[in-house]
């Protein structure tokens, strides 16, 4: 039986973070959401299994979605990642393989990516 693509979502705008995940769980995907970059570092410690990552890049806290998909990257060597932003005065450390979307985003364009990153319709993920 083949499961759901996952998706960890880290979004620290509530509303933002319920349009794309409502948006990605429409679509057929699993989703996981975190608003810290220290959430997102906690849940991606006791994942089973997470198949794309969509970060916002400022965030709460110390640790930025750079951050973010760089911790993932050491564990999940593969992990395509999409990055979303409002605006970011941080130099850009993007991962290898990953996109970059600039605020505001229509949540189809962000379903569109993760499918070019070969996460979503046609997925062969198995359980």
């Amino acid at each position: 039986m083949t499961r759901k693509p996952t998706v960890l979502i880290v979004e620290d705008a509530d509303l933002l973070l319920e349009v794309t995940i409502d948006a990605f769980q429409s679509a057929g995907y699993e989703t996981i959401a975190a608003s810290s970059g220290e959430q997102a570092f906690a849940i991606m410690e006791g994942a089973e299994t997470i198949d794309l990552l969509l970060t916002d890049i400022r965030l709460p806290g110390t640790i930025d979605g750079w951050d973010i998909a760089e911790r993932a990257r050491t564990r999940l060597p593969a992990l395509p990642v999409i990055y979303v932003t409002g605006y970011s005065d941080v130099e850009p450390r993007r991962v290898e393989g990953s996109l970059l979307f600039l605020k505001p985003c229509r949540s189809a364009k962000l379903l569109d990516a993760a499918q070019s990153l070969g996460v979503g319709a046609g997925w062969a993920g198995l359980a």
